[in-house]
């Protein structure tokens, strides 16, 4: 499939938003006004954040103090709009040109289909560029920001590592005073905890839960954090080839399929529950460090738990890696003030700012050596859980850069289903068969 074929096919499909793409062009009329004051010139940036509660006060926090010390340069906040997803959102004010000057809550994964569309501004032609990006980046981060021509196109701005969250009582009463660490350690602790507890003939607690929904992010909360500790931390692209079809994601598969195949997963969907792990009806779960803020507020008393890496074969060595699940900034090309663009973005992630996500949206910056840096000391010194998650955020790897990677994780995804949950494909084969599938959608 050519770019042109696949750009083609991506306007079809979003032809149903073109009532946002409306909406989207009132927006940037408002966008391109200016205004001229007797103090020199007036300009107007407009800035996107996430939509939930907790980053729309963090974003009008962060204006606020902005605009305090840049009175002339005017920041018009909005929270994204409203849509079955953000990403479709940009995806569709990317096409009718009407993006806003910068938007902080890009999916990685998506860079390479704007950086091919020419939608984003090139960030290291801004001459303080590696300064900043030294002071900010380890170097294995630094590298994970880069584009496939080797440019810089985002400012890798936060991380939600998959780790493991465990009910401390369920595993020592199955006589587990350790969680498991490995997909052996794991099963075994299932057979023991996984049971029916009334005695009405069926199962209701299980040592653990996934989605079984076919939709393609779904394997971010099982076969991919897993698949990243397996491998040692590889993704599925390397230098432009699929590199995925190898025995560590078979044995991914297999421990998945038979925690299905024995029960110790359930194949029915819970979401309409009460949560199934505060609940203790599973003892375990791959979660982000959103989990802590839900747990504190409805766990029952006495519920112990804790949060550890995401288990793997007993042959992988080396440090635990794990799906890093960041967000980024991104200025759009369509700015008419690309400087000052670059400089709100710079403070959007200043030692400052960081701290503020922490404190107001309870989010992880990805910057070096945080734990160290003693202006964030107090709050990880009240916050003890997050340190966990700060200290895997040094191992973790996100998305591949590849304008077709949403389209990858849906031939993984199905072969998940056939193999994984309905057990109709080895792992072998299911595996082989999505490697391949995805050499076809990348010619």
């Amino acid at each position: 499939m050519t770019f042109d074929e696949f750009f083609s096919h991506k306007l079809h499909y979003f032809k149903k938003l073109i009532s946002l793409i409306s909406i989207f062009s009132l927006m940037f009329c408002l966008n391109c006004q200016s205004r001229k004051s007797g103090q020199g010139e007036q300009i107007t940036l407009t800035y996107w954040s996430a939509n939930n509660q907790y980053e729309i006060n963090l974003a009008e926090e962060l204006v606020a103090e902005w605009e305090k010390i840049h009175p002339n340069v005017h920041i018009k906040h909005q929270p994204i709009p409203e849509g079955r997803s953000s990403e479709e959102v940009v995806l569709a004010a990317v096409v009718g040109k009407t993006t806003p000057d910068i938007y902080s809550n890009m999916w990685p994964g998506d860079i390479e289909l704007y950086v091919r569309a020419d939608a984003l501004l090139q960030l290291d032609t801004f001459a303080n560029f590696d300064s900043f990006a030294t002071s900010r980046y380890s170097e294995d981060v630094f590298q994970q920001s880069k584009s496939k021509d080797g440019h810089v196109y985002q400012i890798l701005w936060k991380t939600n590592p998959i780790m493991m969250a465990y009910n401390k009582n369920i595993f020592r009463e199955a006589g587990f005073e350790k969680p498991p660490k490995t997909f052996e350690e794991y099963l075994k602790a299932a057979k023991k905890i996984t049971r029916d507890r009334d005695g009405d003939g069926y199962i209701d607690r299980w040592i653990g839960i996934t989605q079984i929904l076919v939709t393609w992010w779904q394997r971010f909360f099982d076969f991919y954090p897993l698949y990243i500790a397996a491998s040692g931390g590889r993704t599925l692209i390397e230098n432009g080839n699929i590199v995925f079809d190898n025995q560590a994601a078979v044995d991914v598969f297999r421990f998945l399929k038979t925690l299905f195949d024995k029960g110790y997963f359930p194949r029915e969907r819970m979401d309409a529950r009460a949560d199934v792990f505060i609940n203790e009806i599973v003892a375990s779960r791959f979660t982000g460090p959103w989990a802590i803020t839900q747990i504190e507020k409805y766990k029952p008393e006495g519920f112990e738990y804790d949060f550890v890496p995401v288990p793997r074969p007993s042959y992988s060595e080396g440090p635990a890696f794990t799906y890093g699940d960041y967000k980024s900034i991104v200025i759009f090309k369509n700015t008419k003030h690309p400087k000052w663009s670059w400089e709100f973005a710079k403070f959007l992630v200043s030692r400052h700012a960081d701290l503020l996500l922490l404190e107001t949206a309870d989010q992880l910056p990805l910057r070096k050596n945080i734990l160290q840096d003693s202006l964030f000391a107090p709050y990880f010194k009240t916050h003890p859980r997050k340190v966990v998650f700060a200290e895997q955020a040094r191992y973790v790897r996100g998305a591949d850069s590849s304008p077709v990677l949403r389209e990858i994780f849906d031939a993984i995804s199905k072969e998940f289903e056939a193999s994984v949950i309905y057990g109709v494909k080895s792992p072998e084969q299911a595996v082989h068969d999505a490697a391949e599938r995805a050499r076809l959608i990348m010619e």
